[in-house]
């Protein structure tokens, strides 16, 4: 039996409905293939359903995902891909499970406009972050409290982790992956995705 300090580091996805579906398979991409030649404990994946029930994406596919109790309670790393819309509410039971686990050191990422779901839930409040170029000034007006570095790629604030567009989330994970496994491995998943 695994001692404690060596579980695996539990990375989970949201999914909601009206997902963005390329920052979601990034993170699939990147953390749900097992990669066992690279001779390092890789990461358990999860999915957490926001929304409950069937999920409607982006292109008219319509995901099924087991129910998600406590999973947010668990994660080590939680992605937030593009959110469904900027003036989409976030669910308050949301905010309180994202607040709640970077109390305990969860660390927390965003891709594009899922920036906002951080923004709602107060966690980027004196914090830089970035988010898609076109999103910038309405993050900046709507969260005066956060410095909005709109030319950024990604922004790491150490436990929280904000991606400028969709492509630059990719950028982001594998920047998790190197802070995690270091620089060989980083660019052994980057080869193997064939990305720079």
């Amino acid at each position: 039996m695994a001692s404690r300090q060596q579980k695996p580091h539990l990375v989970v996805v949201l999914a909601y409905d009206g997902l963005c579906t390329f920052e979601f398979a990034c993170a699939v991409e990147v953390f749900a293939l097992r990669r066992p030649e690279l001779g390092v404990a890789w990461y358990d994946f999860a999915v957490c359903n926001v929304d409950g029930g069937p999920l409607r994406a982006a292109g008219g596919v319509t995901m099924q995902v087991p129910p998600s109790r406590g999973l947010l309670a668990r994660a080590d790393t939680i992605v937030v891909p593009g959110w469904r819309g900027i003036d989409s509410p976030v669910p308050p039971a949301l905010q309180r499970q994202l607040r709640a686990a970077q109390a305990r050191g969860a660390r927390l990422c965003s891709i594009c406009s899922g920036v906002f779901v951080l923004a709602a839930a107060g966690l980027l409040n004196g914090l830089s972050a970035t988010t898609h170029w076109r999103y910038a000034q309405a993050l900046a007006e709507r969260y005066p409290a956060i410095a909005v570095k709109p030319d950024a790629l990604y922004i790491d604030e150490g436990q929280i982790v904000t991606a400028a567009g969709s492509a630059a989330g990719l950028d982001m994970l594998l920047h998790l992956v190197r802070r995690d496994h270091g620089g060989r491995v980083a660019n052994l998943v980057a080869q193997r995705l064939v990305i720079a």
